[in-house]
């Protein structure tokens, strides 16, 4: 199975770092997110993917190409014709295809223009920018049960602070502490198609979140799958801070790998 990650945005949340690069290759632990996204899928042994790169696009091709630098020691010998010497190689079992999709194309738009990439058969798309301890195994074990073209993963951030009950007149009738019932679903990615929704895109102006799913849910081809774990965004550079603690903390929800 395949993943395409959507890596082309502007990321205009978090100009004071992506103005330097994409948003997903902002770093969490001196690593960027969208590395840390597929460490995830690769416990569960999903391991090619697909990246929809559009700003700055040159910037996640280059680290890719580079890999080894960025994670193995190395000896650059001068005295042998500049000679390269990886030390302590540490190799990811991935396939990985950058795909420039354009400088504005929307969601949709990025998700068709890899269609021949992801061939005939049941692939996975996920936002660049967010982590999450999301059990991939049941995520896709709950997607064929249902037989329907799509599946989102829905996430309920609840809410922060203590609920005031009011009726339709405005009188308060009770006060009471939040609730994992208070808040509402959100679409945090992590979402499974089925090649048949290539065909409710129609061009690169297409938000995937607009006219396509709303079509899905009309024709009753959309399952929500309600994910209780971890999940966080990383939209703002307060959010990338609140990641960054959470692993210098050594108990990063989303680290389910092994060193």
């Amino acid at each position: 199975m395949k993943v395409v990650i959507l890596a082309g945005g502007f990321g205009t949340r978090i100009t004071e770092e992506s103005q330097f690069k994409p948003k997903p290759m902002l770093e969490i632990g001196e690593m960027p997110i969208i590395w840390h996204i597929m460490k995830e899928f690769s416990v569960y042994g999903v391991t090619e993917f697909i990246i929809c790169a559009g700003y700055k696009q040159h910037v996640i091709k280059e680290w890719f190409s580079d890999y080894f630098l960025h994670t193995s020691d190395i000896t650059f010998d001068f005295t042998t014709g500049n000679e390269i010497i990886v030390h302590n190689k540490h190799i990811e079992p991935w396939k990985v295809t950058v795909v420039d999709t354009g400088l504005n194309t929307q969601t949709g738009g990025r998700v068709k223009r890899v269609k021949d990439f992801v061939g005939d058969e049941t692939f996975i798309v996920t936002y660049g920018d967010a982590v999450g301890d999301i059990n991939i195994e049941d995520l896709v074990a709950y997607h064929k049960s249902h037989g329907k073209i799509g599946t989102m993963t829905l996430y309920n951030f609840g809410q922060s602070k203590g609920v005031v009950e009011v009726d339709r007149n405005g009188k308060i009738e009770a006060f009471r502490e939040k609730s994992d019932l208070d808040g509402d679903l959100i679409n945090i990615g992590y979402m499974v198609f089925e090649p048949a929704v290539f065909d409710y895109i129609e061009g690169d102006s297409m938000p995937l979140e607009s006219v396509p799913l709303t079509r899905l849910v009309e024709e009753n081809q959309l399952q929500g799958y309600v994910h209780k774990g971890f999940w966080q965004c990383m939209d703002t550079l307060r959010e990338k801070q609140k990641l960054e603690k959470l692993w210098d903390s050594g108990s990063a929800p989303w680290k389910i790998w092994k060193d």
